[in-house]
């Protein structure tokens, strides 16, 4: 894994690693906004609902346990993935193309816990918290969704990941998932969702994860009220082999990645080997759920020796078209523009 920071853990993944459709949990990144909780006991973990409700409600682990399980294979992407290829460059993690996943995660619907609390009217918002560690000053990460996406049924409070209980940097005992969606609306850790009348406010809500209403000029600040919270994915796709830079012989190679669109499905994959003057389509691969990834692959044979650019660029059940440049932004969410590398065929 690639270290991005130290002291609030941080963990790329390779882009190498992206040949599966389920992301080992070893392989699958990490993005944390402030230091881990300490050791705690799981015995004494609840989790609380209140706020806009009838009827407050805690669980304890043992208690979602007994609730049934719903999977959702789901991709989850920071919403800063990509932000070291922005130009010009902005602040923040400075994350190159793997702050992405894929993963089976299971627990009970977000939706079946609000219904055992009951939704008042004035239900519009659900904010999550976790159990993370806010040093000093730092504001603590507090997020909310709408009630819509709440009660969509596959939002969950996933208890497992890939079929075991979920690991330390990845939420135990409980994180929401709230699939197709950027990766910060699944609050890891977490102890507390409260029902909210309006949006959550806070750093994490405003000015943080927002997203400009009208592309503005690069480098130009934007104003918070000029913008709108992030939600769903951008469509996208990653090239895993060849990597950039290789030095292939010449022959038969197959070039071969992945591609996601949050909310949407992919519906076609192209590939060109000329720095973008053609393109053909690549094969998507067999396996495929809603909020999930499609892998590809692309059979190619090099005509001559010489550096050759390869690019891939997805489209998806929307009609969204990966761009050939990314909308630039001051935090430098979203980035999705077409993936490619570099590499030199010698015969």
């Amino acid at each position: 894994m690639i270290v991005r920071s130290f002291r609030f853990l941080d963990l790329e993944t390779p882009v190498e690693f992206m040949t599966e459709w389920i992301t080992p949990v070893d392989h699958f990144f990490v993005r944390n906004h402030m230091f881990e909780p300490a050791k705690f006991d799981v015995g004494a973990w609840k989790l609380t609902i209140s706020g806009e409700v009838e009827k407050p409600y805690t669980a304890t682990l043992a208690d979602l346990e007994k609730i049934p399980v719903h999977s959702v294979t789901n991709t989850l992407e920071c919403a800063g993935n990509g932000r070291s290829l922005q130009n010009p460059v902005v602040p923040g993690i400075q994350w190159g193309k793997g702050a992405v996943g894929n993963a089976r995660f299971s627990g009970p619907s977000l939706k079946t816990l609000l219904e055992k609390a009951g939704l008042k009217d004035t239900a519009k918002h659900v904010q999550f918290r976790g159990l993370d560690q806010v040093p000093g000053k730092v504001p603590p990460f507090i997020r909310s969704i709408p009630i819509e996406k709440a009660l969509g049924g596959d939002t969950l409070i996933a208890t497992q990941m890939n079929g075991a209980p979920l690991p330390a940097h990845h939420g135990y005992p409980a994180r929401a998932i709230t699939p197709g969606w950027v990766g910060a609306a699944s609050c890891k850790w977490l102890t507390e969702i409260t029902v909210l009348d309006k949006p959550a406010e806070g750093n994490f809500m405003s000015p943080g994860y927002r997203f400009p209403n009208t592309p503005g000029k690069p480098g130009e600040p934007v104003k918070p009220e000029d913008t709108h919270a992030l939600t769903g994915l951008t469509v996208k796709s990653l090239i895993a082999s060849p990597s950039n830079g290789a030095k292939l012989k010449a022959g038969a190679h197959t070039i071969q990645g992945v591609a996601w669109a949050g909310e949407a499905d992919i519906t076609k994959v192209e590939i060109s080997t000329d720095g973008g003057a053609s393109w053909s389509a690549a094969k998507l691969g067999k396996d495929q759920a809603k909020y999930a990834w499609r892998l590809w692959t692309f059979n190619w044979k090099a005509p001559k020796s010489g550096d050759y650019v390869i690019l891939s660029r997805a489209t998806d059940s929307q009609g969204r078209v990966q761009p050939d440049a990314a909308v630039w932004n001051p935090s430098g969410y979203l980035y999705n523009a077409y993936d490619q590398v570099k590499v030199y065929v010698q015969a």
